[in-house]
């Protein structure tokens, strides 16, 4: 079986920046172990599969895979494939997806790039005591304030964007910090050449540092907000890759806008053997 494959640069601000996202059109869903075996062997840190959807709500159905699991929301990935789907279908405005966990997400054509739709998903509880000493053991610094979404998500807010840079992690602490949860660590401040800079740490999911997370802000974009009175701000994520996000809060939605650019195109051969086990 032959499988197109396309590598998207999402978020990216020019060549070899952003994060890469395999993006993958399926004619139906395959087992699950053998999508979790195509994300492995991509090696990124999510491949989107996506089928035809036959309601009129949406155009195809999503899911998300790390290297080592699937996931309840990625960003990125959603952005890199309404990028593919745009790009195939041009009569098309938006691409529409149905999601497991995420509910319905599209992607736009905006000026200047993309603007997708998520999730407005706020962190719900400041943590403190034991629970937050332990967050500024694994990162090696001590952050202003802490805050967090059930189990998932930890929002760890500092005062400068020094202080998110020069930020070395634990991740085996920050593994400890929720062993056998998907748990990811997002350490953030006020930007330099933007409002918001953030760096975000998957290691649950595979990922050490994540290149330029879209679901991090959909948690964090609610917080900053607030902060700064208004709905809309710039956002920086400062991996060594780096992306640049516009995002602004719509009641229970968060749009984020960038640019996203196709790399690589080409199949995936997959063997009769991974079908049969």
């Amino acid at each position: 079986m032959r499988l197109p494959f396309t590598q998207v640069d999402a978020f990216a601000k020019g060549a070899f920046t952003g994060n890469p996202a395999a993006v993958m059109m399926l004619p139906r869903w395959l087992p699950d172990a053998v999508l979790q075996g195509i994300a492995a062997d991509n090696n990124l840190s999510e491949t989107a599969f996506l089928v035809p959807h036959d309601g009129p709500e949406a155009d195809f159905q999503l899911r998300w895979f790390t290297p080592l699991l699937e996931v309840a929301l990625c960003g990125h990935a959603t952005l890199a494939s309404g990028h593919v789907v745009l790009d195939a279908l041009p009569q098309l405005t938006e691409a529409r997806f149905q999601t497991v966990k995420a509910g319905f997400l599209t992607v736009a054509r905006a000026e200047g790039g993309l603007a997708m739709r998520l999730p407005a998903w706020p962190a719900e509880r400041p943590v403190a005591g034991a629970e937050a000493s332990a967050i500024a053991a694994a990162l090696g610094a001590t952050p202003a304030e802490i805050w967090a979404r059930g189990n998932h998500y930890l929002v760890a807010m500092f005062d400068s964007p020094d202080e998110v840079r020069a930020l070395s992690p634990d991740m085996a602490a920050i593994l400890a910090l929720a062993p056998g949860v998907d748990l990811m660590l997002i350490a953030t401040a006020p930007g330099e050449d933007s409002d918001v800079l953030s760096r975000v740490f998957v290691p649950a999911c595979g990922v050490d540092e994540d290149p330029v997370t879209g679901s991090a802000h959909a948690v964090i974009a609610p917080l900053w907000a607030a902060r700064f009175g208004r709905p809309a701000f710039t956002a920086v994520q400062a991996s060594t890759r780096g992306g640049r996000i516009g995002c602004r809060v719509e009641g229970a939605s968060v749009i984020l806008s960038g640019s996203a650019r196709t790399v690589i195109r080409g199949e995936y051969d997959l063997p009769d053997a991974a079908l049969n086990g």
